[in-house]
């Protein structure tokens, strides 16, 4: 039980740094949402859907 509770804390960690960094790097961070939409969320609390058009292969 305590192995769950450290590895839910560490992710919930993980994600606050990424704001942070977002934030001091002037970018967004992108993950998925809990009904599967993919967003940008840049650091002023901004949360845009990321559509077939943002993503490239190049």
């Amino acid at each position: 039980m305590n192995q769950l509770k450290d590895l839910k804390k560490l992710i919930k960690l993980t994600g606050e740094r990424a704001k942070l960094d977002a934030k001091a790097n002037d970018t967004y961070i992108v993950y998925k949402t809990l009904n599967g939409q993919i967003v940008k969320e840049y650091y002023d609390g901004q949360v845009i859907p990321v559509t077939g058009q943002d993503c490239s292969h190049t």
